[in-house]
């Protein structure tokens, strides 16, 4: 089936619509908030536009050039430098920047990648510069806020004719050469060692005061404890001789017989023959209890 043929009119129309759309775009353009642009007029540049926007420029002579007005960060490669105390210190940093000079930036710099490399010689000398003012125990411990604001302040001063802010440049961290590490740490555990040793000297005497104290105080209670014991002992023994003289004064031969059979029950043994004269109580005592005896038994 054969298309029934445009008419030439309308495919005029469609052309010059087409022409126009690209006209239009090729004299008009927008301008985004994030944006600025310089305009250029046979690679010379003739104004800047900053509003977001429409705007226009002439086609075929005029070129544009788009910059970003965000804040920027630019992260350095670790480097090294040499404080005041000779000390070598792997530092690592990081910035972030901003264009505002777009027509200078252009001109100077040209482009983000060249705008790096002017940063990276900028914030290097300052940092070598500052840095190598203060000792290592200082910029890694005391003054580093203060240090990196005035490397701040002076790496901006110099980025202005640039075109470029600096906001803020910050170390990420700064680390001693490896080599160096080893020794280090070598040292702080030798440090570490006397530090220990001398902790457990000072509990070794410590311990010695304390058992010292604790046998006195052991010492002393004993004294104590046996001086008591001695005087309980020396007052029970008084109480015993006085109820003994007592029993002994109500009647004393009896008193005295008692003791006397004590003494013959500590003295005699199992079948022991012994010779009583015939004045001994005892044998007065053994014959009243044999007469006592055998009136009993004969009593049953």
């Amino acid at each position: 089936m054969n298309g029934v043929p445009l008419p030439k009119w309308l495919l005029a129309f469609i052309v010059l619509l087409v022409l126009g759309v690209i006209g239009v775009n090729m004299v008009f353009f927008t301008v985004r908030e994030d944006q600025q642009v310089v305009v250029t007029r046979l690679g010379k540049p003739v104004r800047v536009i900053r509003a977001a926007g429409l705007s226009y420029r002439v086609p075929f002579v005029e070129q544009l050039t788009y910059f970003d007005r965000r804040l920027l960060e630019y992260d350095s490669n670790p480097t090294e430098i040499i404080t005041q105390d000779k000390k070598t210190l792997v530092v690592d940093n990081f910035s972030r920047w901003r264009i505002i000079d777009p027509l200078q930036f252009l001109r100077t710099v040209r482009d983000e990648v060249g705008a790096q490399a002017r940063l990276d010689d900028i914030i290097y000398s300052e940092l070598r510069l500052e840095l190598g003012r203060k000792d290592l125990i200082e910029i890694v411990a005391k003054e580093r806020g203060p240090l990196m604001e005035k490397v701040t302040q002076e790496a901006d001063r110099k980025a202005k004719e640039y075109g470029i802010q600096i906001v803020d440049v910050r170390l990420k961290r700064g680390d001693l050469p490896a080599e160096n590490l080893k020794a280090i740490y070598g040292r702080m555990q030798a440090e570490r060692e006397r530090i220990a040793t001398q902790y457990r000297s000072e509990g070794r005497e410590e311990a010695q005061k304390i058992r010292a104290g604790t046998d006195r105080e052991r010492d002393i209670l004993l004294a104590d404890a046996y001086e008591k014991e001695q005087k309980i002992m020396g007052e029970g023994d008084a109480r015993s001789i006085d109820i003994t003289a007592r029993a002994f004064a109500q009647d004393a031969e009896f008193y005295t017989f008692l003791k006397s059979l004590e003494v013959y029950q500590k003295s005699f043994k199992d079948k022991t023959t012994i010779l009583l004269p015939s004045d001994s109580n005892l044998l007065r005592f053994l014959q009243q209890e044999g007469i006592r005896g055998a009136a009993t038994n004969k009593g049953k």
